[in-house]
């Protein structure tokens, strides 16, 4: 009509392509289908399944209408994995036909989207065929609600038919209105039936949306005109008679008006938006069973699934956030309300195809066996393990995966999943952002990350280590301020304070004493404090030097990478961390992995290795910790199972392994065949951790030889001080020799001999004078000098006479 330019209005074509864009006086009076398969995408995300089968009759409503449920699915990382079309009125014979073809897939959720007319004849071939039993989930769109509602009731044949299927229907909410309407309706004479549909109340809200824009348009331009079609006339303006082609003048302004009208009709308010669609769509959600059929909820474009009535919701803040959708719940196929996990096994009964990398290194984690499995390691063991807790049988077959010559390229190996070539994989396959974007991966079954291993050899702490938190200009600044401060206290106290004065060397003491008096001022305790931590950290914590100390200083250096052969670590150290590809080395066994370690990158080997954690915990063990790692793990991942994109096994596979790490079967399974003694850098760290006399003698022979040079002058001086006074008691003793000639000839005559009595006499003598102090050394020696001596007995001399 866009070319007479007649507003057509339908109620009944639901077709999503027919759009306001290509047919602007097209007006869809009922709701688009473009909203019913985004209500069943939400449906089958609640759910919580992947996969589903489409069947639909093949023609312009049935394409375009999947069309956009695979569009609306891969909103909720969901598909159609197949498209089951149906010819319009096809026959039993290919009803059946089709479902046996689908009915060999892996997935059970199955979306009908055909016409009412044909749409009974699927689930009668379903029923047949087996599959309105547990763990098939049948959703139908909007035909059959469309079919069944003119019933009074529903056939006792046609309710086993359907019964367990899910359906939407167009919701139209409970008023007074519509419930005058079904009682005029049921008053009404030759009337097929009693009761209606959907779409019959949409029919009655077009009739009655026409009738409201028309009477306005009369009572804004008063009449009704058309005019012939340019295009329909000759090259001098005469009509070709096409006159029941004409154009209508007023169309436009008739459009205008339909699409702004605004009432509350038997379907609810009937209002347009900008893209010429019914605002509010909703759907009612049904459950057909029992002995009818039962509403188990809502959807509303505004508020997602809900159990609440949507006109309810509307004035209230939109909320389609997932933990805000509810469903009652619903009776399955089979009388089952326990919820099907929407796929099976294909019924040809082929066992998944299960690619291991056979490992020529660490086999612990995964190698090849003779037994039954024909593999076996830590990794199959947590595979079997979450097998076993599935609530199916998983019937599978490992197939090595590499020549047994060098380890495989994982990277290959999840290419191979991506394309279908095998059904999955197990093994220490780590879980990175590019492999997330072609496979689907279990949760992590073990933590990973990349860190660096390099030889290191231990540093013995120096005698000198006590020097080592300052830097020689720290301890010259410091020393520098101790004298400063000394000698500003002098200048400051020397005239005022007679502690200060006195002789030079006096006065130099005094400034010493004061410069280190510094070292409890506040700031000095800072120093001291930093000092003691730094000290403390040098001497209790065992130091292991390597020119490598993490990954920052092997990127910045030139020195050769060891890497194991077929990780991930190279395209990462590569592509991510920019190491040319020239520096790296390809290790194929740990044997090689100590051996390039022991070269080192000067005799032929590498600098360092980088490799993941678990492996290098399981190397380091096996090696006796000979080698450590150094700096931090500098990548965070973990290892998974794999799987082709939207597997459902890798969901129900995540919840086993969460359940193995909860119930601790995890930790035993590590146990079984990775428990050895972790490598902590440190071959003891407990004897590290106390102080041993090398560390100090450095700073004990310091302290000693202060201590020799102070005895020795302390005793030279004394020495000299006691030969002083001798000298002075000798003197003395000559005088009174001099006075008493007798006494001194009976002391020449004695024998020049020191018996031992006499020898603890002197050591006594010098102990005694060592005794003394200071004040009567002096005053003694000054009174017993040979001068003193004199004046003293000539002053005795002078008073006798």
């Amino acid at each position: 009509m866009n070319e007479l330019h007649v507003p057509l209005l339908s109620f009944g074509a639901t077709d999503p392509t027919l759009s306001a864009l290509q047919y602007p006086y097209f007006l869809r009076t009922t709701i688009n289908d473009y909203f019913q398969m985004y209500a069943i995408s939400d449906l089958v995300a609640y759910f919580g399944w992947r996969e589903v089968v489409a069947i639909f009759v093949d023609d312009d409503y049935g394409r375009n209408g999947i069309t956009v449920l695979g569009d609306a699915l891969e909103r909720k990382r969901a598909k159609i994995s197949h498209k089951a079309a149906l010819t319009p009125g096809s026959s039993r014979t290919d009803i059946d036909t089709l479902l046996v073809e689908v009915n060999m897939l892996e997935s059970r959720v199955f979306v009908v989207h055909v016409n009412p007319d044909s749409g009974l004849n699927i689930f009668s071939a379903a029923k047949r065929l087996g599959m309105m039993s547990k763990n098939y989930v049948w959703i139908a769109t909007d035909w059959l609600p469309t079919f069944l509602d003119p019933s009074e009731t529903i056939d006792p044949k046609t309710n086993d038919l359907i019964h367990g299927v899910v359906a939407l229907r167009h919701h139209s909410p409970d008023s007074d209105w519509k419930t005058r309407f079904s009682s005029r309706w049921q008053n009404l004479k030759k009337k097929e039936t009693q009761k209606f549909n959907s779409y019959a109340l949409y029919a009655y809200d077009s009739v009655w949306l026409l009738a409201r824009a028309l009477e306005v348009f009369l009572n804004l331009s008063g009449t009704i005109s058309f005019s012939d079609d340019p295009r329909l006339s000759d090259t001098n303006g005469r009509s070709l008679h096409f006159t029941s082609l004409r154009i209508f003048d007023q169309g436009l302004r008739l459009l205008q008006i339909l699409t702004a009208t605004n009432f509350t009709g038997l379907t609810g308010e009937v209002r347009f938006d900008s893209d010429k669609n019914l605002i509010h769509p909703s759907f009612d959600i049904l459950n057909y069973g029992g002995s009818g059929v039962r509403r188990v909820g809502y959807w509303s474009n505004y508020s997602g699934l809900s159990i609440v009535p949507p006109e309810s919701l509307y004035t209230k803040p939109r909320n389609t956030s997932t933990s805000n959708q509810h469903l009652y719940s619903v009776i399955w196929p089979g009388e089952t309300t326990l919820q099907p996990r929407g796929w099976v096994f294909p019924n040809n009964g082929k066992p998944l195809q299960i690619a291991v990398p056979y490992r020529v290194t660490f086999p612990e984690f995964v190698s090849k066996d003779k037994g039954p499995l024909g593999v076996k390691g830590y990794c199959i063991d947590v595979f079997e393990a979450a097998v076993e807790l599935l609530p199916y049988p998983v019937p599978h077959q490992y197939i090595l995966y590499g020549n047994g010559q060098r380890s495989p390229s994982y990277g290959n190996l999840v290419n191979d999943i991506a394309e279908n070539k095998y059904d999955a994989a197990v093994g220490d396959v780590t879980i990175t952002t590019n492999r997330t974007r072609i496979v689907d991966f279990t949760q992590p079954y073990m933590e990973s990350g990349l860190v660096v291993v390099a030889p290191l050899r231990e540093t013995k702490s120096s005698a000198w280590a006590f020097l080592k938190p300052f830097t020689w200009q720290m301890w010259c600044v410091t020393g520098i301020f101790f004298l400063l401060v000394g000698a500003v206290v002098w200048v400051l106290e020397h005239r005022i304070n007679a502690e200060f004065r006195g002789p030079p060397s006096q006065q130099l003491v005094t400034v010493f004493w004061f410069s280190f008096s510094t070292m409890f001022f506040s700031h000095m305790l800072i120093i001291n404090s930093s000092y003691t931590a730094s000290l403390t950290s040098i001497l209790t914590v065992q130091q292991l030097s390597s020119r490598i100390q993490g990954i920052d200083s092997l990127i910045s250096s030139s020195d050769p990478i060891g890497i194991q052969d077929g990780s991930f670590a190279y395209n990462y150290l590569v592509h991510e961390l920019n190491i040319a590809e020239s520096r790296l080395r390809l290790l194929k066994n740990q044997d090689e992995y100590v051996k390039a370690l022991e070269l080192g990158p000067y005799g032929g080997g590498v600098a360092a290795i980088v490799d993941e954690v678990p492996y290098v915990q399981l190397f380091l063990s096996n090696t006796w910790c000979t080698f450590s790692t150094v700096g931090q793990e500098f990548t965070k991942s973990g290892w998974g199972f794999v799987f082709p994109r939207d597997s459902p096994l890798a969901v129900d596979l995540s919840t086993s392994i969460l359940q193995l790490s909860e119930n601790g079967e995890l930790q035993r399974i590590h146990d079984k065949w990775l428990s050895r003694e972790g490598c902590s850098g440190q071959t003891n760290p407990t004897d590290e951790s106390r102080l041993s006399l090398k560390s100090f003698w450095g700073l004990f022979l310091i302290c000693a030889v202060a201590c020799l040079i102070a005895l020795i002058i302390f005793f030279c001086k004394v020495g000299l001080q006691y030969r002083t006074a001798q000298k002075v008691q000798q003197n003395a003793d000559q005088v009174q020799q001099n006075a008493g000639q007798v006494q001194q000839n009976a002391d020449q005559a004695a024998p020049a001999c020191l018996n031992i009595q006499t020898l603890r006499t002197i050591i006594k003598d010098i102990l005694d004078f060592i005794d003394k102090k200071e004040a009567e050394i002096k005053e003694m020696i000054h009174r017993n000098t040979p001068g003193d001596t004199k004046t003293q007995s000539s002053h005795g001399e002078g008073q006798s006479s």
